[in-house]
C-alpha cells in the first residue's frame, strides 16, 4: 500500500452553495466516467491519489482553489455522483461522523462488487491502517477528521483523508500499489507550503532501525520498558532531539509539567509484550498503541541504543471555471454548463464504438 502524496490547505469559513454542489456532482461524475472509459478504473484511482490532480479537479469543479473545504466537498460530490454498478467504483466515508461509518459501509462492498469476505476484511484493514499511520506514525500535529475510501470492483483502493491543526488543514492521499508495508516509505510525493520543523516520521527509511529497536523493546520485559519510558516522559521529545539540524542546540524551558505514562498506553505496551508482534506494522495495528506509545518507544530507542528516527516533515498546485468565493474570478455558470454538456456528450458517444469515441475525444480536446 502506497501513500501517493499530501497537500496542505488553509481553513476557510462558509458552505458550498447548493447550486454549485449540484453542478459539481454532474461535472465530477462526467469527468470520472470519461477517465474510466478512456483509461480504466485503476487509472482513476491512481489519479485521485495524486494531490496535484485532486487539486486541479477541485479547481475545475469550481470550488475554492486553496481551501480545506475543497477536500470534503469534492469527496462528497464524488460520493453522490459515482454509481457503483455503473462506474465499477464505490466511494465510502466522508467528514466527521461519516468517516467513522467507513468500516460499516465497507461491509456492503461484498454485495456491491461480489468480493470475497477475505477481500472485504483486507479493505477494512487498509482503511483502518491508513488513518492510524497518518495519526500515529507521522506525528505532524494534524488531527484527522475526514476519511474517504474509494474502492474498485477489482479490489483496488485509494484513500483521501484530511487533518486539522489550528487554521490549517493537511490532506493525505493513499493508493494500493503493490507495497507490502504501511510503515515503510508509503509516500512518494508531498505538497505543502508549511513544513514542520520537528515532525516524527516513523515511516521514513531513516527510521528503519528505530522501528526495529522499538519492536525489540516491546518484546522485552514490560517492567523495564515502562520504567525507561516513565523517566523519558518528563520532558517533550523535541527537547532532546533537534531534528536534522547539523548543529545541536539544547534549549530547556523555564517551566515544565511532569508527564506521566498513561494507564491506557501502559496496558497497550504490556498487551503487545504478551502478543509478541512479528513486525512494526503489527505493533502499530494493535489497539491502544497510539502516538504517545510510538513516540516514547522512538525516544527510548535513541537514548539507549542511538537509533535515531527521522525528524523531517514528509510534506512536498489550475483554474477552469472560477472559485466559489470569486477568486480568481466568480464561477462562470454558462461555461460550467457547457463543459458538462461537452463531457456528457463525449461519454455517451463513446459507447457507439472506438472510432466515434476517438472523434468525440478529439472534439472535446479542441473545444477545451
Amino acid at each position: 500500500m502506497k501513500r501517493a502524496g499530501l497537500a496542505e490547505l488553509p481553513l476557510h469559513p462558509g458552505r458550498c452553495p447548493p447550486w454549485l454542489f449540484a453542478e459539481m456532482k454532474r461535472l465530477g461524475g462526467a469527468i470520472v466516467k470519461l477517465i474510466v472509459q478512456e483509461h480504466g478504473r485503476g487509472e482513476f484511482l491512481r489519479r485521485i491519489s495524486d494531490p496535484f490532480f485532486f487539486q486541479a479537479l477541485g479547481c475545475t469543479l469550481g470550488f475554492d482553489w486553496h481551501s480545506s473545504g475543497l477536500t470534503t466537498t469534492v469527496c462528497g460530490a464524488l460520493k453522490e455522483a459515482i454509481v457503483p454498478h455503473e462506474f465499477g467504483i464505490a466511494v465510502y466515508g466522508g467528514k466527521g461522523r461519516a468517516s467513522r461509518r467507513t468500516q460499516d459501509e465497507l461491509q456492503d462492498v461484498a454485495e456491491v462488487f461480489s468480493l470475497s469476505s477475505h477481500q472485504v476484511e483486507s479493505l477494512k484493514y487498509a482503511s483502518k491502517m491508513a488513518a492510524k499511520v497518518d495519526s500515529t506514525c507521522v506525528q505532524d500535529g494534524y488531527q484527522l477528521y475526514h476519511h474517504t475510501f474509494i474502492v474498485s470492483e477489482d479490489g483496488d483502493w485509494a484513500v483521501v483523508q484530511q487533518g486539522m491543526q489550528g487554521r490549517l488543514a493537511r490532506r493525505y492521499h493513499w493508493l494500493s500499489d503493490n507495497v507490502a508495508s504501511f510503515v515503510e516509505e508509503p509516500h512518494s510525493g508531498i505538497a505543502s507550503d508549511h513544513l514542520g520543523q520537528l515532525v516524527l516520521d516513523m515511516t521514513a527509511h531513516e527510521s528503519e532501525k528505530s522501528r526495529k529497536v522499538s519492536l525489540d523493546l516491546v518484546r522485552d520485559s514490560p517492567n523495564s520498558l515502562t520504567r525507561l519510558i516513565r523517566g523519558s516522559e518528563q520532558a517533550s521529545i523535541d527537547q532532546y532531539l533537534p531534528g536534522h539540524q547539523e548543529t545541536l542546540v539544547l534549549v530547556m524551558p523555564t517551566q515544565h509539567s511532569i508527564m506521566r505514562l498513561s494507564e491506557v498506553t501502559e496496558k497497550a505496551l504490556r498487551r503487545a509484550y504478551e502478543l509478541q508482534p512479528d513486525g512494526y506494522e503489527e505493533l502499530v495495528a494493535l489497539r491502544g498503541i497510539g502516538p504517545k506509545a510510538v513516540r516514547a518507544l522512538a525516544l527510548v530507542s535513541e537514548l539507549v541504543y542511538g537509533t535515531r528516527p527521522s525528524w523531517k516533515d514528509p510534506a512536498k498546485y489550475s483554474f477552469a471555471h472560477g472559485g466559489k468565493d470569486g477568486i480568481p474570478f466568480p464561477v462562470d455558470r454558462r461555461t460550467y454548463h457547457k463543459t458538462i454538456e461537452i463531457i456528457e456528450n463525449a461519454t455517451q458517444k463513446a459507447s457507439v464504438g472506438e472510432n466515434e469515441r476517438k472523434k468525440a475525444i478529439r472534439r472535446l480536446h479542441a473545444l477545451l
